[in-house]
């Protein structure tokens, strides 16, 4: 039976399946027979996967260039006997490395979340008896009773159903539960349409079914999804890529500047001992050791703003991701709607009306709408109008479901389409529980899907008269209408043209729509049948749809005018999603041609190579029936084009796509748990417009990181440059590697993490996303870091040089020229608080702590000077006011330096044509 995993169940009939399996659909298999089948399948749950061990994943951590450098510099420090600063500069590592460790542990659990949504109790017949078992213990075969409010505990070929519908958003994204039925299908039927088969994980919303189990465990849908988030690629972010190149560019700089420094100095006749310690020095100068705590804090920082802004960051580089972003893929069914069947329009006698609201609420207006008016309409204007009236009481006396208020929130009992009747009906006055006293229910026909309608019969206990409602698809009560209601209440000739170019002006809206219908029937009538449903009176059409999300709207276009991109990836309908996609204001949606159509479903991509797929994922707006396949090919197809993307969803048929793009985001509400466990991040409050907000954040965040780097590297770079100096020129090291280790981690704590505080600034939403590909540092910004560099060497190597012409020792020289690296960097940080503007134009005290850092790091400036103790350990002396003011001079020049420098570069942009 092993063959049997890979057939096309919805094309097989009942009683072929049930031969296949070997089972009875009566009786469902033999007791002797469960237990050689469960030995053979296994239990009914998703497999754990095997991975790298706990020991291996943490020491993976560690497998980064940057890491490295700093390892190479925590043994260093410890050959130099500096036993503090090499234990400092480790803890810097092992932080980092526990960090990374435990997200990654977290990322992990999205396997066994999918497994535990397979985890429930169901009905089977066995040996011709009825029982309850845990899922687990289905195998191939089982025959499955199925009824409303119960999860499907395994793929089942249907063999029986009775009014069965589906929820099967969280497998297809279709927003609208599945009608099925023990029907025969053709081969290619999409997984969205096969009425036939009710698959693991969905939820039975309405009627009862009876079912063989096809296939359990990892041969379900839901276990093709568990492999597909396994080859999911885990990819690295923007920054970590860079950050890898930046830092093995920079090992590949440090090791040649330390070997040309070691062979110079040998060259020139100098001790091989004291040119090893000089290169140690520059090797130690120039690791930024401060760059792993500053990405670590700044991502952290990043990490409690956006959960102040209801996004919830799993994984720490996630943040600076999110500012990278140049394409949204979103999920429509919960994520840019409202997941909520809502009436839009109704129409009835000639007369176009349509609603505000969304969702369940019985609350909101209903207007007229014609060519040149736009009125409210009243409860008395709905009671004038008859035919409206009755399209409305149909839809609400027609009906199994309920509405319910919890925790000031309406949701519906039963079917959404049969909530959105209620609730539209609720808009226009009509009270149901006043009108079932009124025309209480004698008799009802349930809706079947060959008869496609459902009829109620109701007593009119005011005159006793019988009234028949029906409500069903448009072509069959068409058919079955012989005359329409007009406002008045009479009778009139049907119009069945006219009464089809409105459904058809509705299809194009995308909304699905029904028909209602009805008469009155003799007296004595008590029950009906499908004979009484003829010679009806047509009421009139209502259309719904699960409509859009206000704030999404605006969330999309602020998306827009930031340059990132917003495609919509559903399982719905393709006019329906582009009538939602229209009424987003998706890029494209107005502007169809043959090349690039606005909608294009799985089936139109199924045969399109990977190459072809690339050029339409990067041009299409609307992808509609998207398979979980086909979302993950296209996050793929779109990185492949050099996007950054970021994925949002909510369903089990979410989760590969989430795990696979840069970023995915998971609804925190609605979204399964599945799909909360591959992303990186999830939104509290399940609006789109988090993300915005979350893309603001996390350009933010990378804003900050940039300024840490340029502002931290001249350090590293005029550190280099002294010691270099000092070798070809043959005089002492203006500064010592311990020296060099007190300005590197003191200045990087106390000045450089003040940048991680920095307030967004005002233009960050109007820039166009950074390009992927481009480095962390532009040729501007390289161009500034070697200017301060530049300044460094020449005002700490000058300054040593005056103090030893002054017949000052060298300890009290080197003293200078270590204040001299520190006020630079102090003034510097001014100029660092944006890399194009001046802090007047940001506000003087708009970071706080970027005065608190200057203030705390001159005061450890003068313990390192003037306390003995300090002065024993860092080998400095006391210096006097004439060396003071020549510091502070340095300082402050380099400040009106950068400033000059930005003003220059302000005032050649501003010169430069657009588009130039």
């Amino acid at each position: 039976m092993e063959t049997l995993n890979e057939r096309l169940w919805h094309q097989t009939t009942a009683e072929d399946a049930v031969r296949l399996l070997e089972s009875n659909a009566d009786r469902g298999l033999d007791r002797f027979e469960i237990e050689a089948r469960q030995q053979h399948y296994g239990a009914n749950s998703l497999p754990a996967r095997s991975g790298p061990g706990p020991l291996i994943r943490f020491l993976m951590q560690f497998h980064q260039p940057l890491l490295y450098i700093l390892l190479t510099a925590a043994v260093i420090t410890a050959l130099l006997d500096e036993w503090v600063d090499a234990s400092v500069i480790f803890g810097v590592v092992l932080v980092n490395a526990i960090i990374g460790y435990l997200q990654e542990s977290k990322a992990a659990k999205a396997l066994e979340a999918l497994a535990k949504t397979t985890l429930t109790e169901a009905r089977v017949v066995r040996s011709g008896e009825t029982q309850s078992i845990a899922s687990t213990e289905l195998v191939p075969g089982d025959v499955v009773l199925l009824q409303s409010g119960e999860k499907v505990p395994a793929d089942l070929r249907l063999l029986r159903s009775r009014d069965l519908q589906i929820d099967e958003s969280a497998l297809t994204g279709e927003s609208v539960p599945v009608q099925k039925k023990a029907i025969d299908l053709a081969s290619e039927t999409p997984l969205a349409e096969r009425r036939n088969m009710a698959y693991a994980s969905t939820l039975v919303t309405y009627g009862q079914g009876r079912g063989v189990v096809v296939a359990t465990a990892g041969k379900t849908e839901v276990g093709r999804i568990s492999e597909l988030i396994s080859l999911a690629d885990v990819l690295e972010t923007p920054l970590t890529r860079k950050i890898a190149k930046f830092s093995r560019v920079l090992l590949v700089v440090i090791l040649v500047l330390a070997a040309v420094t070691f062979a110079v100095g040998v060259w020139r006749g100098q001790a091989k001992f004291e040119m090893f310690m000089a290169a140690v020095a520059l090797a130690v100068g120039a690791i930024p050791e401060g760059l792993p705590a500053a990405v670590t804090i700044t991502l952290a920082i990043g990490v409690s703003r956006m959960a102040r802004r209801r996004a919830i960051i799993r994984k720490l580089p996630a943040v600076e991701t999110l500012g990278s972003t140049t394409v949204v893929c979103s999920d429509k069914t919960g994520t840019l709607t409202v997941n909520q069947m809502t009436v839009l329009e109704i129409w009835a006698a000639g007369q176009r009306l349509t609603t505000s609201g969304s969702g369940y609420e019985p609350n909101g207006k209903i207007e007229v709408r014609g060519d040149d008016q736009t009125e409210a309409l009243a409860l008395t204007d709905v009671s004038a109008s008859h035919a409206v009236r009755h399209c409305l009481q149909a839809g609400l006396m027609c009906n199994d479901s309920q509405l319910v208020l919890t925790e000031s929130k309406w949701a519906v009992q039963g079917d959404p389409t049969e909530g959105a009747l209620i609730a539209v009906a609720g808009k226009a006055g009509l009270d149901g529980k006043q009108l079932e006293t009124q025309l209480p229910r004698l008799d009802s026909i349930p809706f079947e899907s060959q008869h496609q309608y459902m009829a109620t019969l109701h007593s009119n206990k005011s005159d006793d008269s019988r009234h028949l409602y029906v409500k069903g698809a448009v072509e069959v009560l068409l058919s079955k209408c012989q005359s329409a209601m007009t406002p008045s209440g009479e009778n009139c000739p049907l119009d069945v043209a006219m009464v089809q170019r409105q459904v058809e002006a509705m299809a194009a809206e995308g909304l699905r729509v029904l028909a209602f219908a009805g008469k009155s029937l003799p007296a004595e009538t008590s029950d009906i049948s499908h004979a009484d449903v003829g010679d009806l009176v047509f009421y009139g059409l209502q259309g719904m749809i699960d409509p859009p999300r206000d704030e999404a709207v605006a969330a999309i276009k602020a998306c827009q005018t930031a340059g990132i991109r917003v495609k919509m990836i559903t399982g719905d309908h393709a006019k329906t999603a582009q009538a939602i996609a229209e009424q987003l204001g998706l890029d494209g949606m107005q502007k169809s041609s043959e090349e690039a159509p606005i909608v294009k479903t799985a089936q139109d991509l199924a045969e399109s190579s990977d190459q072809q797929l690339i050029d339409i994922a990067d041009q299409v707006a609307v992808f509609a029936r998207a398979t979980p396949e086909l979302k993950l090919r296209l996050v793929r197809a779109l990185q492949a084009k050099g996007h950054i993307v970021a994925m949002t969803g909510d369903g089990v048929n979410d989760a590969p796509a989430l795990k696979q793009a840069d970023i995915g985001v998971a609804m925190g509400i609605a979204g399964t748990e599945v799909a909360k466990e591959a992303a990186d991040m999830v939104l509290t409050d399940d609006n789109f417009a988090s993300i915005k907000a979350a893309v603001e954040e996390g350009r933010g965040v990378f804003d900050n990181l940039t300024k840490f780097i340029v502002w931290t590297l001249p350090t590293n770079m005029g550190e280099g440059l002294v010691i270099l100096a000092a070798i070809f020129v043959g005089v002492a090291l203006p500064i010592l590697p311990v020296q060099i280790l007190w300005i590197n981690m003191t200045t990087a704590v106390l000045l450089g993490l003040m940048l991680a505080f920095e307030p967004k600034e005002a233009d960050i939403m109007t820039r166009v996303p950074r390009d992927p590909q481009a480095p962390i540092l532009t040729g501007e910004l390289i161009g500034r870091i070697i200017l301060v560099a530049l300044v460094m060497l020449i005002g700490a190597f000058g300054s040593f040089e005056w103090a030893i012409g002054q017949g000052y020792s060298e300890i009290v020289a080197r003293t200078i020229s270590v204040n001299v690296f520190v006020m630079v960097e102090v003034f510097y940080l001014f100029n660092c608080r944006s890399l194009t503007k001046s802090m007047f134009e940001l506000g003087v005290f708009t970071n706080r702590w970027i005065g608190f850092g200057a203030a705390a790091m001159l005061i450890l400036q003068i313990a390192f000077t003037y306390v003995p103790i300090m002065n024993h350990i860092f080998h400095s002396a006391p210096i006097g006011w004439d060396a003071w003011w020549r510091i502070l001079l340095t300082g402050l020049a380099t400040y009106m330096i950068v400033g000059l420098e930005k003003w220059v570069r302000r005032k050649l942009r501003s010169r430069t044509p657009t588009g130039a």
